[in-house]
């Protein structure tokens, strides 16, 4: 069994309970409420994908849990410790790839890492073995001994979540950990999380990639104006949004497609400005394909092509936020209880 031990000799949290906790938490900066009664949990060695639009209050909620912001209300705890009260206890057992890197970039890949490492209470040589061992993970040992400076912006970014890594932390945040990585590099990180997650490690993930928390998350939190507007694992997401859709591509335009066509669908026919393929919701039940083949034949309708289309989490995610945008995110959090201590055992 899993477990994580508190600070202090307190009571461990065994595998399957939850390690982190945020209860009503709110937060306003000014005139903008970035949180606004948020609530959820993260059992021990799973991944929680938080989603939301730019601006929805995402990192908000990772700076609250990982004492670099105060909640106005609310509670927060991360393994049984409450973020508030006992911030330096709580920073004993993250790590943290925020969206700005931290790497002094006048040091060597292997410098930096090093550094986390001694400041995270690693000795000398273990902190150099560590970090060794996540140069070569990330496919940075020709890099290893180069000015950060030099880096590219994606061996910059690969080289702090090797950071957030150094001390093996039991609870791991990420927030948008590959924004700007080329696909080959996103796939690294994806099999260092999973690699994570197999060891027991507990993992909340912010992440502008959908596909992401498809692949890594065992559940999805979409935060939208603060709030949370759905709590799910990603496949009941998918399939309580019922957005299958039937797509039809005919040989040529038929002005009698429709009209055979939505007897059929559970929503309005939509055809494309070349009349040759159409569009509608779907209940995704048996056979649907074949009745619909069969109506547009026995129409005389010749048809190149008729699929129903599975629902994706883009789709449950615009579904969610009306597929908005914020015009801005809020301004940046002031420094709060705690914040000027952050690099004493985690990565922010």
């Amino acid at each position: 069994m899993t477990t994580i031990f508190e600070a202090d000799g307190c009571r461990p949290t065994p595998a399957g309970r939850n390690v982190i906790e945020v209860e009503a938490l709110t937060k306003r900066y000014g005139k903008t409420q970035a949180l606004a009664g948020v609530d959820f949990s993260v059992p021990a060695g799973t991944l929680l994908g938080l989603l939301g639009p730019n601006g929805a209050g995402k990192t908000t909620a990772v700076r609250v849990l990982t004492t670099l912001a105060l909640p106005d209300s609310g509670r927060a705890a991360v393994a049984g410790i409450d973020v508030v009260r006992h911030p330096a206890r709580v920073r004993r057992y993250i790590g943290v790839a925020a969206q700005d890197a931290t790497l002094d970039r006048l040091l060597t890949g292997r410098q930096n890492l090093v550094l986390v490492g001694e400041l995270s209470g690693m000795g000398r040589q273990p902190a150099r073995t560590r970090a060794t061992e996540l140069l070569e993970q990330f496919e940075l040992t020709g890099a290893a001994d180069r000015v950060v400076n030099g880096y590219s912006g994606g061996m910059r970014r690969r080289l702090d979540v090797a950071a957030s890594l150094m001390a093996r932390p039991p609870v791991l945040f990420l927030d948008e950990p590959t924004t700007g990585l080329d696909p080959a590099s996103r796939q690294r990180v994806w099999e260092a999380v999973r690699q994570l997650l197999a060891e027991g490690v507990t993992v909340l993930l912010t992440t502008q990639y959908l596909d992401e928390a498809d692949a890594l998350a065992d559940r999805i939190v979409v935060i939208d104006k603060g709030r949370v507007v759905a709590d799910d694992t990603p496949q009941e997401l998918k399939e309580a949004s019922r957005g299958a859709r039937l797509e039809v591509t005919l040989t040529t335009p038929s002005p009698g497609a429709v009209a055979t066509v939505a007897p059929l669908v559970s929503g309005p026919v939509h055809v494309s400005d070349d009349g040759q393929r159409l569009g509608a919701g779907v209940d995704p039940v048996p056979g649907l394909v074949t009745s619909v083949v069969r109506a547009l034949d026995r129409a005389g309708i010749l048809v190149d092509n008729v699929e129903v289309r599975q629902p994706s989490l883009d789709d449950v995610f615009f579904a969610l936020t009306r597929g908005h945008l914020e015009d801005g995110t809020p301004p940046e959090p002031e420094r709060g209880h705690g914040a000027g201590q952050a690099q004493e055992g985690a990565r922010a």
